[in-house]
């Protein structure tokens, strides 16, 4: 039995080379129908499905946000840059966007839940159940009547948590509230239907409604003690250590603590 001899090293590098050209061959074609795979018409996107709240979508307001971004195939298509424009569009809060094989895109939309105006009167900017800031067009508003709360932007959520706080405790006196106002400086400043306007001080929901009460708990008594009813409010200060101060129509009065000095 002949010895096996040792394989030359130039047969070595030819083998060598063969098969790197044989697996970049593989690769290439690999590569080539891939992208004809990919770009193949029978990927092509067909149609959406919509689901969820469109309540206050048109399908004509989808298509004119939406329809630039539907570029490529079903395989190709960027969904993170088709979710970002149904979110774009008015009244939709979050959108998730799904493939459907062979060739559809499955949509699920939530829309902002308006709970109050935002800013000065006149603006287009609302409030959602989330304390989110939003635009969108007031006439496509359902509800009949709604608060109007103001601050700034980034303070919106807090806003929105104070007056879900206040509001039960000025409806147990029959005290509609119309406007919540946070200041730049931190102040609260409350607006009642009626249009009596209460000066609630800073601080957060526990200071505030602790104050708020103690005007609540008293306020019937000392209008009745000067001959009014509560409907005769015109304003308060409760930015005092103890006690408040009171306006009425016709009548100009304070507690007994009116010398307390104001926090």
């Amino acid at each position: 039995m002949n010895p096996s001899l040792p394989v030359p090293l130039d047969v070595k590098l030819m083998n060598l080379t063969a098969h790197l050209l044989l697996l970049g061959f593989m690769l290439l074609a690999l590569g080539t129908g891939g992208r004809w795979l990919m770009q193949h018409p029978v990927f092509a996107i067909r149609g959406l499905t919509v689901l969820g709240d469109i309540s206050h979508t048109s399908a004509l307001t989808l298509r004119a946000h939406v329809g630039s971004q539907l570029k490529g195939t079903f395989l190709t298509v960027d969904l993170n840059a088709v979710r970002l424009a149904f979110e774009s569009v008015p009244w939709v809060r979050r959108a998730v966007v799904q493939r459907e094989f062979p060739n559809r895109l499955r949509v699920i939309l939530q829309e902002h839940q308006a709970v109050a105006y935002w800013g000065e009167e006149g603006e287009s900017t609302l409030v959602n159940s989330h304390g989110e800031v939003f635009e969108a067009n007031l006439g496509e508003i359902e509800q009949d009547e709604l608060p109007r709360l103001d601050g700034p932007v980034e303070q919106s959520a807090q806003v929105l948590v104070m007056y879900r706080e206040l509001l039960p405790l000025f409806e147990a006196l029959d005290l509609p509230v119309e406007q919540l106002t946070l200041s730049g400086r931190g102040n609260w400043q409350l607006e009642l239907a009626s249009g009596a306007r209460l000066e609630l001080g800073s601080g957060g929901v526990p200071e505030v409604t602790a104050r708020a009460r103690q005007f609540l708990g008293t306020v019937a008594q000392v209008a009745a003690h000067h001959g009014r009813k509560l409907d005769a409010l015109e304003g308060a200060d409760l930015r005092y250590a103890q006690g408040y101060a009171l306006r009425l129509r016709g009548v100009s009065t304070v507690t007994a603590q009116d010398q307390a000095r104001k926090n």
